[in-house]
């Protein structure tokens, strides 16, 4: 494995790791941000927040790191209907600008084309 993908993997990992703490820390946040159709929006936050912290752990892991891989592509796949949802829906997110709940989800490709990456092999 190249170096650069080598470390890309573990800031990645981390990411995920510190992404998926923060629905513990801040769950007030993601609750406001669930879309109003999805039940049980806390266990929601927590399940979601488990399992980044559990796919960006797992990806730390050369044997382990496609198969964790696969499951953020999932899991960013997942949650993309509640990100188009923010989008559509600006006025229900005033601390955020409506241009930025579209970069969103821009970002959250590129984040499922990163992830891709590390299903490559080495």
């Amino acid at each position: 494995m190249s170096r650069l993908k080598y470390i890309s993997r573990w800031l990645y990992g981390l990411f995920f790791i510190a992404a998926g703490a923060n629905h513990f820390v801040n769950t007030s946040f993601y609750v406001s941000i669930m879309p109003p159709y999805l039940p049980w929006p806390v266990a929601l936050v927590y399940l979601s927040g488990v399992a980044e912290m559990g796919l960006g752990g797992l990806l730390l892991f050369e044997r382990w790191s496609r198969l964790a891989a696969w499951g953020l592509i999932a899991l960013l796949i997942a949650v993309f209907p509640a990100n188009v949802h923010m989008a559509l829906h600006p006025e229900l997110y005033p601390w955020a600008s409506s241009l930025g709940l579209w970069l969103r989800l821009f970002l959250q490709g590129l984040l499922i084309a990163w992830a891709y990456w590390y299903t490559r092999g080495h």
